[in-house]
C-alpha cells in the first residue's frame, strides 16, 4: 500500500507491515522508529476491534438471509455477497494484529494467502456496494424494466463476474508476496522481478481506479437519478429513502477517499516528487489512520445495508426469539419465558431495492 522515501518492493494493498518495511528500508537520516512504535501501540487493538465487529455483524447478515430471506431477489444476493466479502476482509485482520506486535511468523504460503484474502475482500466489497447502487437505480428509476432484470439469477451472474474481477485484480498477491528476512526480522511483502517504481505506479492506479474512481462515478450517477425521481414522487417514505441514500454515499466517500488520497501521495514520494523526511513520516501516520478508517467501513455495511431496513429488524428479532439458549438457561433457574411467535410467511417476499435495502 505504501512506503517511504526509498521504496521497498511491496504491494499497494497491504496492511501495517509496510511500516516495518519503511522502518528498515528508509534512508538512515530519516528515522521511522516513531512510526513503528505508533503502529505497535495502536494497530493491534484497532484490528481486533474491527475483526470482532465485522465478524459479528456480517455473520448475522448471512444467517438471517439464509434463514428468512431465502435469496429470492437480486438485492438479497448482493447483500449476501457483500457480507461474504467483508468476512474475507476481516478474517485476515488477526494475522496483521499479531504481526504488529512481533514479526511475520506464518511463512510464505500464509503470507500469500492472507494478503490475497485481504485484497479480494477489499475489491469485491466495493464492487458489491457499486452493484447495490445499480440495483436501487433499477428498482426506483427503471421500475418497469426492473421487474424482469432484478431476479436472483441475474444477481448470481453479475456476482460471479464481480468475484472473477476481484480474484484477477488480487492475483499479484499470490505471485509476488513473500515472507522475507531483513536484519533478523521477517516481514511479508512483495518481491517484484523488475522495476519497483513501475509496479508501484500500476498498483496505485489499479486501486485508485477500481477501488474509488469507477465506483464513485457509478454511485454518483445512480443516486443522483434516484434522488431526482424521488423528489418528483409523492411518497411518505421518500424522505427516509433520500436520507438513506445520502448516508450510503457520505459513509463510502468518508471512509475510502482519504485512503486513496494517501496512496496517491505515497506514489508521488516513490516518484521523487516528495522527498522531505518529515513528509514521509506524516504519510506513514496518515496511511495507518486512513487504512483503519477503511477497515471499519466493513463493520458499518451490515448496519447501512441491512439492519436499517424495517423488515430486517423484524427478521433479527425473530432470530433471537427463536434462539433457545437464553430460554434453556432461564428454565434451569426456574424462570419461564413465553415468546410471542410471528408467522414468517409474511416476510418471505421478494426484495425491492427501495424498501428492503434502504
Amino acid at each position: 500500500m505504501s512506503s517511504p522515501s526509498t521504496q521497498p518492493p511491496e504491494a499497494v494493498i497491504s496492511t501495517f507491515y509496510d511500516y516495518y518495511d519503511n522502518y528498515y528500508d528508509a534512508p538512515k537520516p530519516c528515522s521511522k522508529e516513531s512510526v513503528r512504535r505508533f503502529a505497535a501501540s495502536f494497530l493491534p487493538a484497532l484490528y481486533t476491534l474491527a475483526f470482532l465487529l465485522g465478524l459479528l455483524g456480517n455473520s448475522l447478515v448471512v444467517v438471517v438471509l439464509f434463514k428468512y430471506k431465502r435469496l429470492k431477489g437480486m438485492t438479497d444476493v448482493y447483500l449476501l455477497n457483500l457480507a461474504i466479502s467483508d468476512l474475507l476482509f476481516v478474517l485476515s485482520l488477526p494475522f496483521w494484529s499479531y504481526f504488529s506486535l512481533d514479526q511475520w511468523v506464518f511463512g510464505t504460503p500464509w503470507c500469500k494467502i492472507i494478503s490475497w484474502l485481504y485484497l479480494v475482500g477489499f475489491y469485491s466489497g466495493i464492487f458489491f456496494i457499486m452493484l447495490m447502487s445499480i440495483d436501487r437505480y433499477l428498482a426506483i428509476v427503471r421500475a418497469v424494466f426492473s421487474l424482469k432484470a432484478r431476479t436472483a439469477f441475474h444477481g448470481l451472474i453479475t456476482s460471479l463476474v464481480v468475484w472473477l474481477v476481484a480474484l484477477s485484480a488480487s492475483a499479484p498477491e499470490l505471485v509476488f508476496r513473500e515472507a522475507f528476512p531483513e536484519q533478523n526480522y521477517t516481514t511479508c511483502k512483495q518481491i517484484y522481478p523488475g522495476n519497483f517504481t513501475t509496479w508501484k505506479l500500476l498498483s496505485t492506479l489499479e486501486i485508485n481506479i477500481l477501488g474509488l474512481l469507477i465506483p464513485s462515478i457509478v454511485m454518483i450517477f445512480c443516486y443522483s437519478m434516484i434522488i431526482k425521481t424521488l423528489v418528483h414522487c409523492r411518497n411518505e417514505k421518500k424522505n427516509k429513502a433520500v436520507r438513506m441514500i445520502f448516508a450510503v454515499m457520505v459513509v463510502f466517500f468518508f471512509f475510502w477517499t482519504p485512503y486513496n488520497i494517501v496512496l496517491f501521495l505515497q506514489l508521488l514520494e516513490t516518484l521523487g516528487v516528495l522527498r522531505d523526511c518529515q513528509t514521509s513520516r506524516n504519510l506513514d501516520y496518515a496511511f495507518q489512520v486512513t487504512e483503519i478508517l477503511g477497515l471499519f467501513h466493513c463493520c458499518l455495511n451490515p448496519v447501512i445495508y441491512f439492519f436499517m431496513g424495517e423488515k430486517f429488524k423484524k427478521y433479527l428479532k425473530m432470530l433471537f426469539k427463536n434462539w433457545r439458549l437464553p430460554g434453556e438457561a432461564c428454565k434451569r433457574c426456574g424462570a419461564h419465558i413465553t415468546y410471542h411467535t410471528e408467522s414468517t410467511s409474511s416476510f418471505h417476499t421478494q426484495s425491492t431495492g427501495d424498501q428492503d435495502a434502504l
